[in-house]
């Protein structure tokens, strides 16, 4: 009896060694990673909108139904942006911040909201705009200080990336609002007060213990299938033409805010991807990317399908979905298809930065 309770003693103490074994490289392999915060707009969002009251949401079919098979909350048929580079950083789908229950912050999570703009009043109510999104990112980051604790917290805020995407939103509700303010101010004003935000939340993430920032610029604007709707509404035109000043300056003007805070800030590292250009890109070389369709979304309805109804849950409910999604640009009116973001996400990844100063995110991660 007592050989055979040293042996069932033993094995306990075995098998207590191994489980502690597993945990410690578990956590160590966790801690080794460098976090991913998430933060922007529909093109980022991979679900918070589906956890309080909006219409700006995507979670019902065919939106999901390439990767996932069902709907997650991500406006595409499957991937978005962020989960590439999480898949490409080792990392798991970074999930969204109001999703019931999740509280495991060491591997980041992500703040985005479809919708959202660089300004409060963009899509007032309706979203979580880039300050709200800061506010959750400080209640994270107090929550990181308590556990693991400050020493543990510090470094993770350090060796992290902030990846945002942010301002497309704005530029829209200019054409889509009808309010005298904002419809006042010249493309120079309306521009600088969006790059002051974001010039102060990525401040403010930096005062936290945040130094590796990702951003995108904006990609062309006018042409897209819902600006092809609203022009020719609006303006009678075939695209809005109207909106490319505020992206060449909201472009011009992000890149020099990044060099600027690279110079003053110390162990500030950036990378500026080129969303702009590589929309040029494979408008131009359609072929190379497997694109036969520029200018028709696959799913919606009206000219373009550039009516912002896929999915029918919208005021207008009839709606077609096309067979060949991958060899579409644009999923829906307003975004891209799961494989246009996994392309981006590759040359954003592991290609040559565009821009003096900027890390493509592979070197941005390791850095």
């Amino acid at each position: 009896m007592l050989k055979s309770n040293f042996h069932v003693s033993y094995l306990f103490v075995i098998l207590l060694c191994i489980s502690l074994v597993t945990h410690t490289k578990a956590c160590y392999d966790n801690h080794s990673k460098a976090a991913l915060f998430v933060f922007g707009d529909s093109i980022f969002d991979v679900g918070n909108n589906d956890y309080f009251p909006t219409t700006i949401r995507s979670n019902y079919f065919p939106y999901g139904e390439t990767f996932f098979k069902y709907p997650t909350g991500r406006f595409s048929d499957g991937r978005l942006i962020p989960d590439f580079i999480a898949e490409y950083a080792k990392l798991p789908l970074i999930p969204p911040y109001l999703q019931p229950g999740f509280v495991e912050y060491t591997l980041g999570v992500n703040f985005a909201s479809a919708g959202a703009g660089a300004l409060t009043e963009t899509n007032l109510g309706s979203v979580i705009d880039l300050i709200t999104q800061l506010i959750y990112f400080k209640k994270v980051s107090l929550q990181l200080r308590q556990k693991p604790g400050d020493v543990e917290a510090t470094t993770l805020l350090s060796r992290a990336v902030y990846f945002v995407n942010i301002g497309a939103n704005d530029y829209l509700f200019i054409f889509q609002t009808n309010s005298p303010a904002i419809r006042s101010f010249s493309p120079e004003e309306f521009v600088r007060r969006v790059i002051s935000n974001i010039n102060f939340v990525i401040q403010e993430m930096y005062k936290i213990g945040g130094r590796k920032f990702a951003l995108i610029n904006i990609e062309s604007l006018a042409c897209i299938p819902f600006s092809r709707v609203l022009a020719a509404g609006k303006y009678n035109e075939s695209c809005l033409d109207q909106i490319t000043p505020y992206v060449q300056l909201h472009n011009m003007q992000l890149s020099k805010l990044l060099k600027k805070l690279n110079r003053d800030l110390i162990g500030f590292r950036y990378s500026l991807s080129d969303g702009h250009g590589f929309q040029k890109e494979i408008t131009k070389f359609p072929s190379r990317y497997g694109i036969k369709e520029l200018n028709v979304a696959c799913c919606g309805s009206g000219p373009y399908k550039g009516i912002f109804n896929c999915g029918g849950r919208r005021i207008a409910k009839e709606y077609s979905l096309c067979v060949n999604i991958d060899e579409h640009i644009f999923f829906d009116s307003f975004h891209n298809t799961e494989r246009v973001y996994q392309q981006f996400a590759e040359k954003a990844w592991s290609g040559k930065p565009n821009f003096e100063g900027s890390y493509n995110l592979k070197a941005l991660f390791e850095s």
